[in-house]
């Protein structure tokens, strides 16, 4: 998968440093010629010989010591360099990344770099949501660096929350694909819902739900990752968007209607990620509603996208979610088959590790034929290439 190409691993000081080791493992089995560039503080976690055992070769962490044959490392690692990857990334070398400074060998070379630049943050909780390390990472975004977010868990330190390397596999994943290695949905255009739409009250109030986005976003990038043309229709989320799509921006289920419904006719595929409210209040208030006695609300149905979009499919793959609380299955087929679906993803919310918010889910993959298939808890990257592996099959 990766045979024939050079890639350099800069590995930083924290706790992560260890699972560098498996990243470096990873790369080498799928072909790779792999060099490792150490920090100093990195080498107060783990040996280099032990890098040099896996990769079998010299490891890289003095900027003036430069091995037989090359006058600068720096310069010869990044001229030689199909792809570089900073794993484990502190708020430390992601803030010198993000300012361009050079003090140490990772550093100086990455500057150098002119090929794709891959940064895996870890790092304490309270560190990575700090908004000086969430600018910095932007920084880098607009510059073209990918950026592989921190999985949520248990940290070293006690505390639980985002900040954990991402897994490897899914490090590796994005390498394959930045890399070029598989683009298989090149020349297809897809489109992508996300998040969870709002509906108003009045001014300064409205219905929403918990969803995140992140399940759609995570959709998105890897389907442009992929070499697809992407369409992201987005109700409000907290999330920065992939780079290299068309983002539609909405807040209501009429707005995201129509706005998928206009693209719709276009398209090669469509996922219907997002949570779209199912009720809306009947009467818009122009004017706060003030406090007093009980509020009761009038609410009637919104119209239902997926529906609509099973009625008129004609070539288009169309994926479906169900988040369900209760009879998973059972309430997951129903909606399959009702909706005229190729494919549909459903997760039980109520279980730890795929609710709303958190990096990862537990899916099961239904299918017209009857067939389900369960998935064990995943990264929602990794559960986003499944389903757009799932995409091409049904393609044929």
């Amino acid at each position: 998968m990766l045979v024939g190409k050079y890639i350099v691993v800069g590995v930083s000081g924290g706790i992560a440093a260890h699972r560098a080791l498996d990243l470096t493992s990873n790369l080498v089995k799928a072909g790779a010629e792999v060099h490792v560039i150490m920090t100093g503080a990195a080498r107060e976690f783990i040996r280099p010989l032990a890098f040099e055992a896996i990769s079998g070769h010299r490891v890289h962490y003095d900027i003036f010591a430069a091995p037989p044959g090359w006058r600068y490392p720096h310069l010869e690692l990044a001229r030689k360099a199909d792809l570089a990857v900073v794993a484990p990334a502190t708020a430390n070398i992601i803030a010198k990344l993000a300012c361009g400074l050079a003090d140490d060998l990772v550093t100086t070379a990455a500057l150098a770099m002119i090929c794709p630049l891959v940064i895996c943050p870890a790092m304490n909780l309270y560190m990575y949501r700090n908004p000086v390390v969430q600018e910095n990472l932007e920084r880098l975004r607009r510059r073209g660096v990918s950026i592989i977010d921190p999985a949520s868990g248990r940290q070293a330190c006690g505390d639980e929350g985002p900040g954990r390397l991402a897994e490897v596999s899914v490090i590796v994943q994005q390498i394959e694909h930045l890399l070029g290695t598989n683009q298989d949905l090149a020349g297809l255009k897809v489109l992508v819902t996300a998040g969870g739409t709002c509906e108003p009250i009045d001014p300064v109030r409205y219905i929403t739900n918990r969803s995140s986005g992140k399940m759609g976003y995570a959709l998105a990038k890897t389907a442009a990752v992929r070499g697809a043309k992407v369409y992201l229709v987005s109700a409000p989320t907290r999330l920065v968007p992939p780079t290299g799509i068309e983002m539609v921006n909405v807040e209501t289920a009429e707005q995201m209607y129509r706005a998928v419904m206009d693209l719709y006719p276009q398209m090669d595929a469509v996922v219907k990620a997002a949570a779209v409210s199912d009720y809306r209040p009947g009467k818009y208030q122009d004017q706060k509603i003030k406090k007093g006695g009980g509020l009761v609300l009038e609410l009637e149905r919104t119209r239902d996208i997926l529906s609509e979009l099973g009625n008129q499919k004609k070539n288009q793959v169309l994926v479906g979610f169900a988040a369900e609380t209760q009879d998973l299955v059972q309430n997951a087929t129903d909606k399959l088959v009702k909706k005229n679906l190729d494919l549909l993803v459903a997760n039980d919310v109520t279980q730890t590790g795929a609710g709303f918010g958190t990096d990862t889910n537990i899916v099961k993959l239904l299918y017209p034929n009857g067939r389900v298939e369960s998935l064990p808890i995943m990264d929602k990257l990794e559960i986003s290439h499944r389903i757009w592996d799932e995409v091409i099959k049904i393609r044929g």
